[in-house]
């Protein structure tokens, strides 16, 4: 079998996007459009449609046996080097999700944690949560000294560590889904920290961005720092043995090989000596949960997420409001278009911010708040002249990442979204493991109206207790026609991952746009707080002054996230990669 992919393979890194596809989500547009003009296209063949970029592009990569989509294009390439082995999207995801884990060590490792949506090939969807979870000691007011909360307590050291779900997570899935043996699935990680890899541009750049605390922090400055501490650049080799040796472990003794013994007792004494309060029991305990897929539909296809500690339900909110708009017709960069699109994403985040936590130790209304019917509500609410003031937006007020893309030859998907949280987590390697270590639990709201490192702010239902999973904005998403996985997708980013996956979703859904397109294309954000709308790229004069009159305050965006994609279309996979991190994807 694996013979027969000879020949087959397409696979780009590097080629221009033409630049008359990135035109084509602008080419329309309605300023006049309003409200009593809305209608609805439920046609998923009109949906699926692709048009836009016809050769190659960054990132891009199409074949038919087989496609991954990856922040990295060696992850990629050793993601479906895996399918090539007879493996399935499971032990695709697997060898990429520990690949990726070491190439772009600022985003992600077996320090942090995840989740996974897995579509089976006989229609089956399952959703693995090995987020992280807050140690037994933690407490509500954990950081909470002389009557102020101390933010930074929970962003930096060892009072930033919850206990990690990633090795856990990647081994509970290979038991249950994959086919090739774990040490095959993680012998290519191995050998890149033991080897070494030259430094990617993401990477060198997240060097870069972070020196200060680098130079602060004696064991990562040894691998990412010269002797003199200048950052170390794009295309120097680094070497992470000790990680390589506690990877080994992994692979010989599964999870008692992170969870229990000299690993467990190292990581435990590490995080309390740097002042937090993880331990060894902790580890021990710790498990990953499978639950019920959230599912949606939009435009006659199927939209599949994780629940709750995740974002996704936001994701299929935003959706259910858009739902009843023709979008096409308005055009991409229309100001009607922006003005409903950041109307839409601020009753997403409200409502995020209001009811979104664990779901083992908090009530989450999710069936109301994904429902169709609560969509259309809240799009009555949106006046298609001005924005409204915070308190208008969801319900009433009762209340660093990594994505990969996957869909194989016998239509298994998989969508993966890992994190340590910010760049380099908790800025602590764990003694002679070489374990970085998460920031976790600034994902919890830390006190009423304290904002996150991402500025989110979050209510009770995020509130920090032992064994509690904080609230996350991994979204992956699984998109069906007639039972078959039509887009796999995801994001890393903070917040920026709901609104970036959804905007490359609506590319390709509603626009017709090649999912490199898609991802290629100018993003808005609007989180709800703080009440301002962030353009990727500068809007024309017009444009600006239309929404600047709806009341929108405008600030430019840095960065946008970034998204990983595969689409199934006309018997081709087609895997797409965001070039804002300098992702790579591979297909036969």
């Amino acid at each position: 079998m694996i013979g027969s992919w000879a020949g087959c393979l397409r696979y780009s890194r590097a080629l221009p996007i033409a630049l008359a596809a990135l035109l084509v989500a602008g080419a329309c547009t309605a300023p006049n459009a309003t409200k009593g003009a809305r209608k609805s296209k439920h046609a998923a063949s009109v949906a699926l449609k692709s048009e836009g970029v016809a050769t190659p592009a960054p990132g891009r990569a199409e074949g038919r046996l087989g496609a991954v989509a990856a922040e990295h294009p060696r992850a990629a390439e050793i993601g479906l080097a895996m399918l090539e082995r007879g493996g399935n999207a499971v032990d695709a995801a697997i060898a990429t999700a520990y690949a990726v884990c070491i190439l772009n060590a600022s985003s992600c490792g077996i320090g942090g944690g995840g989740f996974m949506l897995v579509n089976e090939a006989n229609g089956a969807v399952s959703a693995l949560d090995y987020r992280e979870t807050a140690p037994a000691l933690a407490h509500r007011d954990l950081y909470r000294r002389h009557g102020e909360t101390l933010a930074e307590l929970s962003r930096r050291g060892g009072l930033a560590v919850a206990v990690p779900g990633e090795v856990a997570g990647l081994e509970t899935a290979r038991e249950r889904f994959a086919h090739l043996p774990r040490a095959v699935l993680m012998a290519p990680a191995i050998a890149l920290a033991r080897d070494g890899f030259p430094i990617g541009t993401h990477l060198a750049k997240e060097i870069g961005q972070n020196l200060t605390a680098l130079r602060a922090a004696p064991a990562l400055a040894a691998i990412f720092l010269n002797p003199d501490d200048s950052p170390r650049a794009a295309g120097e080799t680094v070497h992470m043995p000790a990680l390589a040796a506690t990877l080994e472990r992994v692979a010989a003794e599964g999870i008692d090989g992170f969870y229990r013994g000299s690993v467990a007792t190292e990581l435990g004494f590490a995080v309390r000596d740097a002042g937090g309060i993880l331990s060894t029991a902790d580890l021990a305990t710790y498990r990953p949960h499978w639950r019920h897929p959230l599912r949606g539909d939009y435009r006659g296809l199927e939209i599949f997420t994780m629940p709750p500690p995740s974002s996704g339900g936001v994701l299929i909110e935003i959706l259910n409001v858009l739902a009843g708009d023709d979008l096409a017709a308005l055009g991409a960069r229309s100001p009607a278009y922006l003005h409903l699109l950041a109307e839409a994403m601020q009753h997403g985040f409200a409502d995020r911010a209001r009811w979104y936590g664990d779901p083992e130790l908090t009530r989450v209304p999710i069936e109301h708040l994904t429902s169709p019917s609560y969509g259309r509500t809240l799009r009555d609410r949106i006046r298609d002249d001005a924005t409204a003031p915070p308190e208008r937006y969801g319900s009433s007020p009762d209340a660093g990442t990594t994505h990969l893309s996957v869909i194989d030859a016998d239509g298994m998907a998989v969508a993966c979204t890992t994190t340590i949280n910010t760049a380099f987590g908790a800025m602590l390697i764990a003694g002679d493991t070489g374990v970085l270590l998460n920031s976790e639990m600034d994902d919890f709201a830390l006190a009423p109206g304290v904002p996150n490192s991402f500025g989110l702010i979050g209510g009770d239902a995020n509130a920090i207790a032992a064994g509690k999973r904080p609230l996350s904005s991994m979204t992956p998403i699984i998109v069906r026609a007639e039972g078959r996985p039509r887009v796999v997708a995801g994001g890393s980013g903070g917040p920026l991952i709901i609104t970036a996956t959804l905007q490359t979703l609506l590319g390709i859904l509603d626009f017709g746009l090649d999912p490199a397109a898609a991802i290629a294309a100018p993003r808005m954000h609007h989180q709800w707080a703080p009440p301002t709308l962030l353009s990727e790229s500068e809007l024309d004069p017009a444009t600006a002054a239309d929404l600047t009159a709806r009341g929108h305050t405008l600030r430019p965006l840095q960065f946008a996230g970034a998204v990983q994609v595969v689409v199934a279309r006309d018997g081709w996979l087609i895997a797409a990669a965001d070039q804002r991190k300098s992702g790579g994807a591979a297909a036969r």
